[in-house]
């Protein structure tokens, strides 16, 4: 139940990110929006900026972030959600959604690279590398869903990982330096 209640909250949340700004978004909208009261709203989030990158988490969390089709179909998602997410991108506030964004992603990658490491912790140079490329994508890709998506979701991500630090691209996609330049 408790479930269903945390979906419907997102949902309404997301119908409202349709017509008004995250700045103009009250929490009193969302409660009089899914008929819950205020109570049972924080129950479940913080406020609505934890609503929305508990949105976020939600579509992320399905995406394989090292698989080419599957980092696309997430792409594709976001363009699907396109209002959504532009708004959350133009938030200004102190917890906008593209932070949230960089330490998610970063742990993401974080995670996956000492798995691949062999569980051993990572340098500061790989944490650094991987930071990086994390600002450079989240950047990147609301340029493309700001750009009209002119480049394909598929063509957007080869370009993201053609831009990854080559020692994290050997470290995810298990090839050398040759192999690589040969793939991009």
């Amino acid at each position: 139940m408790a479930e269903r209640t945390k979906l419907w909250i997102a949902k309404v949340v997301k119908r409202l990110m349709q017509t008004k700004d995250v700045e103009k978004i009250r929490v009193t909208d969302i409660c009089a929006s899914a008929q819950i009261e205020r109570a049972t709203f924080y129950y479940h989030f913080r406020d609505k900026y934890d609503a929305i990158a508990w949105i976020f988490a939600q579509d992320a969390g399905e995406t394989d972030i090292l698989n080419e089709e599957d980092a696309a179909r997430g792409l594709e998602k976001m363009r699907e959600d396109f209002l959504f997410y532009k708004r959350a991108y133009e938030d200004t506030s102190e917890t906008p959604l593209w932070r949230y964004m960089l330490e998610y992603f970063t742990a993401r990658y974080s995670n996956l690279a000492k798995e691949k490491n062999g569980g051993i912790e990572l340098d500061e140079e790989t944490l650094y590398r991987i930071r990086f490329y994390c600002y450079g994508a989240i950047g990147m890709t609301r340029e493309w869903l700001f750009s009209d998506c002119t480049k394909s979701a598929l063509d957007a991500v080869r370009a993201m990982y053609g831009c990854m630090p080559s020692p994290l691209r050997a470290l995810f996609f298990d090839k050398t330096d040759s192999e690589l330049s040969r793939s991009l």
